[in-house]
């Protein structure tokens, strides 16, 4: 938690500098040793979780303004970001209103204020990122999506809505490019699906339906080492991924 001092100098800068009533939350997804994982943010010296979020400058576009804020916590450029929600419940705030209530005046406390917050999920490769804490935290990490500490305020929520939403995507546009490696096996991008949906999918169906995509391109490489006969190499074939982002596809899981 921040000190009285330290309160006063970011409230002063955000009213000054930030669109009021209006914030981001980012719900990070990266993926790696056959786990799903999420990036999320401790205040110290508090046992709860945050997500990645923050305001917005006062005539800063809001997709400038997400792209922005996942930079300072990863340290990459150009990440996969969908608009999926907005949270605007009237309480959502209310456990910022007494933390910091009693510290200053409801007229300079920039925390007392009623934010609505857009929800933006980002697709990462877990390799790229260089977590980095905010001003409030002491923690910028990563964390498995099925063993979570507890969230603060609505975040359980904005991260269930943005797993809910992606798992709707895998139906009609392709997932992959923005989380596995350049190069990887047919097991491992099933591997990821199946980690994302939390189901088992048929191996020969899978592969079928990858390929008929027109999604991947095969390598004549083969993954080494291994007691069994070694699976070929994929990479995406980038030109007909945006196309089929743009387009999408027909057809469930």
């Amino acid at each position: 938690m921040l000190t009285k001092k330290e309160l006063k100098e970011y409230c002063d800068d955000a009213r000054e500098n930030y669109l009021p009533h209006i914030s981001i939350d980012c719900v990070v997804f990266g993926f790696h040793e056959g786990l799903l994982k999420v990036l999320l943010l401790k205040v110290a010296n508090e046992d709860e979780w945050y997500l990645p979020g923050g305001f917005l400058f006062k005539k800063e576009p809001i997709e400038m303004a997400a792209d922005r804020i996942l930079k300072e916590r990863t340290g990459l450029d150009e990440i996969f970001l969908q608009q999926f929600h907005v949270f605007g419940d009237p309480d959502r705030s209310k456990q910022h209103f007494e933390m910091y209530n009693d510290m200053l005046p409801n007229d300079e406390n920039w925390f007392v204020n009623r934010f609505l917050t857009i929800g933006y999920y980002a697709l990462v490769d877990f390799c790229d990122v260089n977590p980095a804490p905010d001003v409030f935290s002491a923690t910028c990490s990563w964390c498995d999506l099925n063993d979570l500490p507890k969230l603060k305020l609505d975040h359980g929520l904005i991260l269930k809505t943005a797993l809910d939403t992606l798992r709707l995507q895998l139906n009609y546009q392709p997932i992959g490019y923005n989380l596995m490696q350049k190069e990887f096996t047919m097991p491992e991008l099933q591997k990821l699906y199946e980690t994302i949906l939390d189901k088992k999918l048929d191996r020969r169906n899978f592969q079928r339906r990858m390929l008929g995509f027109g999604i991947l391109n095969k390598s004549e490489k083969l993954r080494k080492g291994g007691a069994h006969k070694a699976p070929y190499l994929y990479s995406f074939d980038l030109e007909n991924y945006q196309a089929a982002l743009t387009e999408g596809f027909k057809g469930g899981w």
